[in-house]
């Protein structure tokens, strides 16, 4: 049974980087008809805060990454790991260190100096004939993992391949603090272990932490889980990813307008294909999904391509849907909205030319609150030349059933009359009814808007000369 797990730490919110991990561990596990498991990993005091855990949770029910275990967190199974602990300590697999912070940065800059790698020297390390230091009545000891000193570590990366990594280069590893809390690599040997995870999903940032947590989870005689790096994710100037290049919580996304959907199936892409496969479902996704088909480079963030996506989607995505996201956008500002005309019919009419829900719910605006239109467009398109035009036009409004059809031919009847372009009608049209240029098709927003609107707004512009020539 494969089990997957995705193991933030609560240190901040839920960003790009994560949630591609989310997204590959959880699609992993659903290809396989596995479990997959989150677990939040607390263990930083200092850093780790409540709102974070609250942001993490929120992104991944957003995203609707669901798991099927969890949320576990560190903190509570502190007597797990001092169990752990104590096991490793009897069996002569860890031991206390007493050297001071201040002996260790010492060592480590004599180290340095020299030009040799900075690690600590093993000097409270037992062995067989060894004489240790007497024990100092001042100093609270950690504890410290007995790394073996020589042959190596080597995995089957399943992105990178083979992985081999000399014990040489090790050092042992602090397992636990002075006050006896446990550290991040040995909480992690002891959660994997404990949950049974099989495939250890994550980013190649943690590549240097696997040779260490390796040799624990040997020395516990545990079975290993099957590892595979992702590598990062850069901004598109090819740099580390950072809040400049988008690397936000996803519920910024939320807030900017994008669907959930559509964030998944980009950052399925990134670093992931199928094919030439652009836009897909998250059902296809758990079926075509493979570890083989992650690349081993670097993925770039693309924020013009993610709004590509964003805009396939919401012309493609239920009105009904739609109409209740943008909602309380629109109320947020506006108040209570009226029913008529109907969002799900606005939401229809605008959703092929929005790119976020933002826009849709910007665009949709214009259906339930009249704006004054600005002076300076309607000294630039409701001209003197035209004006005879629109007033013959709106007087057949006053006459016609109001269908988009009607408004069609009554629109193009006074063009052909008077000998003008469709859009030296449309455009002042578009400025007197709604106060804008840039509008869909000229009759659908006025089927919506309504008979009664129309010609209201005509007459403040027009005058009262809506009966018929």
């Amino acid at each position: 049974m494969i089990r997957t797990r995705f193991a933030p730490s609560p240190t901040g919110y839920l960003h790009i980087g994560g949630a591609r991990t989310a997204l590959f561990s959880w699609a992993f596990a659903r290809h396989h008809g596995g479990t997959f498991i989150l677990r939040i990993e607390d263990t930083d005091l200092e850093r780790s805060t409540p709102e974070s855990v609250t942001a993490i949770l929120d992104g991944m029910r957003w995203l609707d990454l669901d798991y099927d275990e969890g949320p576990f967190y560190q903190m509570q199974r502190m007597p797990r790991y001092k169990e752990v602990l104590a096991q490793l300590l009897a069996s002569n697999q860890a031991y206390y260190c007493y050297a001071s912070k201040e002996e260790v940065e010492a060592m480590r800059e004599q180290q340095r100096l020299a030009g040799a790698k900075p690690r600590y020297d093993g000097r409270w390390r037992p062995e067989l004939g060894k004489a240790l230091s007497p024990v100092p009545d001042n100093v609270a000891p950690v504890v410290r993992f007995k790394n073996p000193t020589d042959g190596s570590v080597a995995w089957h990366d399943l992105v990178k391949g083979t992985i081999e990594i000399s014990n040489a280069e090790l050092d042992d590893l602090i397992i636990a603090r002075p006050d006896g809390t446990p550290t991040y690599n040995f909480c992690v040997v002891v959660d994997d272990w404990d949950m049974q995870i099989t495939h250890v999903i994550r980013g190649d940032d943690h590549v240097n932490n696997t040779p260490r947590q390796i040799n624990i989870l040997r020395a516990l005689g545990a079975t290993l889980p099957q590892y595979a790096h992702v590598p990062m994710i850069l901004g598109a100037d090819g740099e580390r990813l950072s809040k400049r290049h988008g690397a936000v919580s996803v519920l910024q996304y939320e807030e900017e307008g994008y669907l959930p959907e559509a964030l998944l199936n980009y950052l399925a892409r990134l670093g992931w294909a199928h094919g030439d496969e652009e836009i897909f479902t998250m059902t296809q996704f758990i079926n075509w999904f493979n570890l083989e088909a992650i690349s081993r480079s670097p993925a770039k963030f693309n924020p013009e391509k993610l709004l590509w996506i964003n805009q396939q989607y919401l012309k493609t995505a239920n009105d009904e849907r739609l109409a209740a996201l943008i909602r309380p956008r629109l109320e947020q500002s506006l108040g209570a909205i009226s029913e008529t005309p109907a969002l799900t019919n606005v939401v229809q009419l605008l959703k092929e030319r929005a790119a976020t829900l933002v826009e849709l719910a910007d665009a949709a605006r214009l259906f339930y609150q009249y704006p004054a239109p600005p002076a300076e467009l309607l000294t630039l398109h409701v001209t003197t030349d035209v004006f005879p035009a629109l007033q013959h036009l709106a007087a057949q409004f006053a006459l016609i059933e109001w269908s988009r059809g009607e408004i069609s031919a009554a629109i193009k009847a006074t063009v052909s009359h008077f000998q003008l372009k469709m859009p030296q009608i449309a455009m002042p049209l578009r400025v007197i009814i709604v106060g804008v240029t840039q509008t869909p098709g000229i009759d659908a927003t006025l089927t919506l808007i309504g008979q009664d609107a129309v010609l209201h707004r005509l007459r403040q512009y027009l005058g009262g000369a809506v009966n018929p020539v």
